[in-house]
């Protein structure tokens, strides 16, 4: 089929996620490579985005592509209730790769479900119903977890299941609990102290949050605020998880970003960067404590495709490779680049109005005046940043954006030559947001 092909019979019978049919114009893409992929009329683009925050290792990695061809010639399926040797090397792979003491890992088919696992497993181990979240966040599209949910994707799944409560963040979409990161720090968690009392520590299972916040605008929290929201819990019992679905696996230039805040959770969940989007997989592990109950007590969970031998073959290999490679490093190295070519950007563009990188895990946020009012409004995405995508993929660049924010999230492998390309095509586009901006 030609790319006009593929296009026509995947919007006639095919959905596309988050979005009125009549409205989508997909990409119909054909090969990738590394920080690459080329669509079906050969034109080739910059990953800017690792697609979902995904492809950490790069794409098409032959070192994963030989591991998944070496497991389909061997064993494709086998119920949950079998074990296998990538089973078992990923397990002891992961325990290594985990700090604290968590050891003991549940295979899903991706985060969604991770996240719905760790919903059963802290209201199992603690006998408590209410679970806390914050309203920027994002934890998947399956009926539980979006109950998890703050942003207002969640909005069209209500009324949900009982027993979630949301709370406000440190640095909130227009509120803000102090002007220095120990204001911020200080007053939500005495904000939040506030909230348990109201909901009752005795009924509260756990927290759950993203150590740094992925689609809703990749913030990472103020200093000392994860240590000090772990001590906040650990007063009252009740369990933190900690969602590193999109942030974990090397993104944010450790290979986890609930260690920037020097914590360790008592459960995680995971997947995107665990298989480097290789195939579906998701993991929820969890502390030794945690896992010790159920040594007793019925796991109530199970999937079909749990602990699938293909997916964790891919996760094995995409695991060795960030390892063999030192992705996570050169995760860490990039932060200072990408940040100056973001500061050389905010100090040409009017229509730029922040920057922040963790890592590889990169914003730019826009505004319409220099007062540093927001481009576009809550929940909406104003038409300059839509221009804006066009203009990036019209010129070889693909990424995506949330409301007010562009994503720069580009495959851990990247180099410094080829993240000053892809901040090139970043300046030229910028003359579409630019001409938005009214003094």
């Amino acid at each position: 089929m030609d790319a006009k092909q593929i296009v026509e019979l995947s919007k006639r019978h095919t959905i596309t996620s988050w979005s009125a049919q009549g409205k989508v114009a997909p990409l119909a893409v054909e090969r990738a490579s590394g920080i690459y992929f080329w669509d079906c009329d050969g034109k080739r683009y910059i990953d800017f985005n690792s697609q979902l925050m995904c492809v950490n290792v790069g794409h098409n990695h032959p070192k994963i592509v030989a591991a998944v061809k070496a497991q389909a010639d061997k064993l494709m399926f086998v119920y949950p209730g079998c074990v296998t040797e990538a089973r078992a090397r990923l397990g002891q792979l992961l325990a290594e790769f985990v700090p604290g003491d968590i050891n003991t890992f549940f295979f899903t088919n991706g985060g969604a479900e991770a996240n719905e696992a760790a919903i059963k497993t802290v209201r199992l181990f603690t006998g408590r119903h209410k679970i806390l979240s914050r309203y920027r966040s994002y934890h998947g599209a399956t009926a539980g977890v979006m109950q998890l949910t703050g942003d207002p994707r969640r909005w069209a799944t209500e009324p949900g299941a009982p027993g979630f409560v949301r709370v406000m963040d440190p640095i909130p979409y227009r509120y803000s609990f102090g002007a220095t990161e120990e204001e911020q720090t200080r007053n939500n968690l005495t904000y939040l102290s506030e909230v348990i009392d109201y909901e009752g520590p005795q009924n509260i299972a756990a927290m759950f949050i993203e150590p740094v916040i992925g689609s809703n605008g990749i913030q990472p929290p103020p200093r000392g605020w994860l240590a000090g929201l772990r001590a906040l819990l650990d007063q009252h019992g009740i369990l933190l998880v900690c969602d590193e679905v999109m942030a974990g696996f090397g993104r944010t230039g450790k290979m986890f970003s609930f260690q920037h805040g020097g914590i360790a959770p008592d459960i995680i969940t995971m997947a995107k960067g665990l298989t480097s989007a290789a195939l579906p997989l998701g993991a929820m592990g969890m502390s030794d404590k945690i896992a010790a109950h159920f040594r007793d007590n019925v796991f109530w969970s199970g999937l079909t495709y749990s602990s699938h031998p293909m997916g964790l073959a891919a996760a094995v290999a995409a695991l060795e490779v960030l390892r063999d490679e030192k992705l996570v490093d050169n995760a860490a190295r990039m932060e200072g680049v990408m940040r100056s070519h973001m500061a050389r950007l905010k100090d040409k563009h009017p229509s730029v109005r922040a920057f922040r990188a963790t890592g590889l895990f990169g914003a730019l946020d826009f505004q319409k005046n220099r007062a540093g009012d927001p481009l576009g409004s809550y929940n909406a995405t104003h038409e300059g940043i839509g221009k804006l995508l066009v203009a990036l993929r019209d010129k070889g660049l693909f990424t995506l954006s949330h409301w007010n924010t562009l994503y720069c999230n580009p495959p851990l492998c990247i180099t410094e030559p080829q993240l000053a390309e892809a901040f090139g095509i970043i300046d030229e586009a910028l003359a579409v947001t630019d001409a938005y901006v009214k003094d």
